[in-house]
């Protein structure tokens, strides 16, 4: 039985296959469509994070496919009916990497709100510029979240912790979940105007794409902040970098973007774009995290292939 790892994973968790399994490690695989789709035929399953397509090529080259192990949760870069149509059983790290994004965001959040850690070239050269980095508290802001899932429910408690206050909008959560208590649930619009941090925790779908649009922006509160660790393609960058140019909105960090890895076209429209934090998609990689996504993913994949063979 073989294993195809085409994205990076913590290798110490591979041996827990066994014996009678072939892995094949290749992280590179993910920029060499050619080698990948020649490693996959004789494959029972394959192991990837965001940036493998497992489309309909993929899937006509792996005939003995029957699982995909998602290293994280998002499944966008996965074609769910190709995979369902083959009976191939798709499994993502389902809160293995909660806790390293809950950290990311409200990291984000600090520094941004704060507006602190940007004078290291002007104090070296002299500089004492006190009054210029004079930022805001987190305590008493209102730390807003679009979409209420697991990962933004440990950003709320948080930001509970530091005095922030909870909104949240979820249309699939339902209004009796006990997730509410303490949380303020409110509509898209009233989390845009009144949110100080909003903090994005929905999947890239038709009905989510661009929906951080240039309007979108415009009704978010003056001087707010934005982070973006969910899905590129969610927020309109293009706009989001307009809007902290004009000063409207605090900050923003953006982990993911709409093409990744982002190329030197792509991040032009953020250059010189103050209050601005870019970071490679690594919210929810930690070194603990991918400690607990690699064993989680594992597990998960064994079992499936365990439980094909039954």
């Amino acid at each position: 039985m073989k294993v195809v790892v085409s994205e990076f994973m913590d290798a110490s968790a591979l041996p827990a296959f066994g014996p009678g399994v072939e892995v094949v490690y290749d992280p590179d695989l993910v920029d060499n469509r050619e080698a990948l789709l020649a490693a996959l035929p004789d494959a029972a399953a394959l192991i990837v994070r965001n940036r493998t397509r497992v489309d309909t090529e993929l899937l006509d080259a792996a005939p003995e496919l029957r699982v995909v192990g998602r290293l994280g949760v998002g499944l966008d870069n996965i074609d769910l009916e190709g995979c369902a149509a083959r009976r191939v059983a798709v499994k993502p790290a389902t809160g293995a990497n909660t806790l390293s994004v809950a950290e990311y965001v409200i990291t984000a959040a600090l520094v941004l709100l704060r507006g602190a850690y940007t004078a290291n070239n002007a104090m070296i050269a002299g500089d004492w510029p006190r009054n210029a980095l004079i930022g805001g508290e987190a305590s008493g802001r209102v730390m807003g979240l679009l979409g209420y899932g697991g990962i933004a429910r440990a950003v709320a408690e948080r930001a509970r912790a530091l005095g922030m206050t909870i909104a949240a909008h979820d249309p699939f959560l339902p209004a009796g979940d006990p997730a509410w208590k303490g949380v303020r649930r409110c509509s898209v619009d009233e989390l845009l105007a009144t949110s100080d941090v909003l903090s994005l925790h929905v999947p890239l779908t038709e009905g989510t794409r661009d929906l951080l649009s240039d309007d979108a922006l415009r009704r978010m509160k003056p001087g707010a902040v934005l982070i973006n660790t969910a899905r590129g393609g969610i927020v309109d960058e293009a706009a989001l970098a307009a809007a902290l140019r004009e000063g409207r909105l605090g900050g923003a960090a953006l982990d993911v973007f709409a093409v990744e890895p982002l190329t030197a076209e792509a991040a032009a429209i953020f250059a010189d774009v103050p209050n601005l934090i870019l970071t490679p998609h690594i919210a929810g990689v930690t070194r603990e995290g991918n400690v607990r996504v690699s064993s989680v993913t594992v597990e998960n994949v064994r079992g499936a292939l365990e439980q094909a063979d039954a």
